[in-house]
C-alpha cells in the first residue's frame, strides 16, 4: 500500500531510541523527509545515520530538550529551514517517574506536565500553521494505554497523558475542515528502554527478581508477550498517511489486547 507521504516533511520527537526511533524509521521507509530530536547529541546523530543508511531517506538530527520551549522552537525552525515546512508531526517523550498517587510534590507535578503535555502542545502550536497553509497535515501523539486504563503506579503519566488526549480531541474538531487530522496511539507494554526502566524500578522498590518483573508486564497481555516497537510504528505510519484521511480524534491502543474497555 502506498501511504502517499513520500517527500513530505515529518517531525518525530524523542527519536534517538525506542518508539520514536522506530516511528522515524518507518516514515523514512515511506520516503518521508524526517527530522528527529533528542537532548543526547551523540545518540540522535547515530540514530539519524542508521535510519538514513537503512532507508536511503533524508534524516535530520537536531539536539533539543523537549522540556525547554526555546529548544522546541529550535527543533521546528531548524527542520523547516533544512527540509521544508513540516506536514507530519509525531509527538513523543519519556515518561514521568513511578510512585504512589499522593507521593509527589507540586514541583514534580509541574515537571511532569511540562515533560508530557506542554512539550506536545508547543510542537503542535509551531507546526499547525504550516499544515494550515498546505491544507493538509497529520498529528499523532504517542501516549499510553493508561489514558484508557490507568496504571496504578503511574499517576503522573495517567494524568498528563489524559490531558494531552483531551487536547487532541478538541483540536481534531477545530482542524478537521482544514485537512488536518489529530490522533493518538496508546502503546501497551512494548520492549523499549522505558519498559526496562520501569521493570528495574519494580526490582529495586519491591525486591522482586528481573524475571518476575518481566513476567508481571507480560501477564495481563492476552498475547502473552511484549510488543515490538515496529508494531506501533506501523500504526503511526498509517495514521500519518493519505489513506487515513477520514480518521481523526481517536486513540488507538496497540497493546496485544491488554485494555479491557470497549472504547
Amino acid at each position: 500500500m502506498d501511504l502517499g507521504i513520500a517527500e513530505k516533511v515529518a517531525l518525530v520527537a524523542a527519536a534517538s531510541s525506542g518508539l520514536g526511533k522506530a516511528t522515524a524509521r518507518r516514515l523514512a521507509q515511506e520516503g518521508a523527509r524526517v527530522a528527529i530530536c533528542s537532548r543526547h547529541a551523540g545518540r540522535i546523530r547515530q540514530a539519524a545515520e542508521e535510519i538514513a543508511a537503512e532507508t536511503g531517506a533524508t534524516v535530520l538530527p537536531v539536539v533539543a530538550d523537549l522540556t525547554r520551549a526555546e529548544e522546541i522552537q529550535h527543533f521546528v525552525s531548524t527542520a523547516t529551514a533544512e527540509l521544508g515546512p513540516p506536514l507530519i508531526l509525531v509527538t513523543n517523550t519519556g515518561g514521568p517517574p513511578a510512585g504512589s498517587p499522593l507521593s509527589f510534590s507540586d514541583e514534580v507535578w509541574w515537571s511532569a506536565f511540562n515533560q508530557v503535555f506542554f512539550s506536545a502542545l508547543r510542537l503542535i502550536r509551531l507546526t499547525v500553521p504550516h499544515m494550515e497553509a498546505a491544507g493538509w497535515g497529520r498529528i499523532v501523539n504517542i501516549t499510553s494505554i493508561s489514558v484508557k486504563q490507568p496504571i496504578d503506579t503511574l499517576v503522573l503519566s495517567n494524568a498528563t497523558r489524559a490531558a494531552l488526549v483531551a487536547l487532541a480531541k478538541t483540536l481534531s474538531t477545530a482542524l478537521a475542515s482544514k485537512g488536518i487530522t489529530v490522533n493518538n496511539v496508546g502503546p501497551g507494554p512494548i520492549a523499549t528502554p522505558r519498559i526496562e526502566e520501569l521493570m528495574e524500578a519494580a526490582v529495586h522498590q519491591e525486591g522482586i527478581s528481573p524475571e518476575e518483573a518481566r513476567a508481571r508486564w507480560a501477564a495481563p497481555i492476552p498475547m502473552q508477550r511484549l510488543g515490538r516497537p515496529e508494531e506501533l510504528a506501523d500504526v503511526i505510519a498509517f495514521l500519518c498517511s493519505e489513506r487515513a484521511s477520514f480518521i481523526t480524534g481517536v486513540t488507538i491502543q496497540v497493546d496485544g489486547g491488554m485494555t479491557k474497555g470497549l472504547f
